[in-house]
């Protein structure tokens, strides 16, 4: 039942994790299951997430890498303390979800790759209708997305950008595409939603409860733009992106260059 699911599971998890991935069967274990990796990299030289159906309720996600691998882990072991952190808050958001195992008795709070033997399970227990295409979809956003969307960021995939318009200058070593890449990153829209939720932090508003049968509207906003800071420091989703929806999101920027704050625009909507 899995495998007729692969076009609902590939788009959740390419848009998910800004990088196009590559996905075939497994057939392997006792109950087919499916096979995800970044597909401008062969399979062999690619961290690999396979989810299959564990028990009668369960989903297990199993990130491994491939036998040839070793150039992409040492990519990857070149990552900066800013792209560690963000990766392994995503796998910690799993956690929020899952069990989380790791092999080679690693922690959740400070796991690294060393080489290709690192190993990760992700087990979510007690998923009514599993096939259902909402579950799988939920499914894919708690257990496959996470573990990929870290293994984009350590490996330093750029999502595909429009063209993005700044006002202002860009002072100190700060660039466009340093901002592209922070604020426009949907690793971090995933990870602020998975730590914030889907509410907007200003109205309350639920735009997956008012419109069930439409994929998520919620806006992520920057309550501080990169383009404002007069030097670099580390950007945290957890404290400097938050949920909006569309309308007091729009609210926020009609003041420049810094938005109106989350206290500011809750004052006005809720003033006597």
């Amino acid at each position: 039942m899995l495998a007729a699911k692969q076009s609902l599971i590939l788009r959740e998890v390419e848009e998910g994790t800004g990088a196009a991935i590559g996905l075939e069967e497994d057939r392997s274990g006792m109950q087919i299951g499916l096979r995800l990796w970044f597909a401008d990299l062969p399979r062999s030289h690619s961290p690999i997430v396979t989810l299959r159906p564990a028990g009668l309720r369960r989903f297990r996600a199993t990130l491994t890498f491939g036998n040839f691998a070793a150039d992409t882990v040492r990519q990857m072991s070149r990552a900066d303390a800013e792209e560690v952190q963000l990766a392994r808050a995503l796998v910690s958001s799993v956690a929020g979800d899952a069990t989380v195992r790791f092999g080679g008795g690693q922690l959740l709070d400070d796991w690294r790759i060393h080489d290709g033997s690192f190993s990760l399970i992700a087990e979510k227990r007690d998923i009514a209708e599993r096939f259902e295409d909402d579950a799988l979809a939920a499914t894919c956003r708690e257990l496959v997305i996470p573990l990929l969307a870290a293994m984009a960021e350590l490996y330093g995939y750029d999502p595909v950008e429009e063209p993005v318009v700044l006002a202002g200058e860009i002072e100190g070593s700060l660039s466009v595409s340093l901002i592209r890449r922070r604020e426009r990153n949907p690793r971090n829209r995933l990870l602020a939603l998975r730590i914030h939720g889907e509410l907007c932090k200003v109205c309350g508003f639920d735009p997956a409860r008012q419109y069930p049968n439409l994929r998520s509207i919620i806006e992520v906003h920057h309550i501080q733009p990169l383009s404002s800071l007069s030097e670099p420091r580390a950007y945290d989703p957890s404290e400097d992106l938050i949920p909006l929806c569309p309308n007091c999101h729009r609210a926020a920027h009609t003041r420049r260059p810094l938005p109106w704050s989350p206290a500011e625009l809750r004052a006005m909507l809720y003033h006597d």
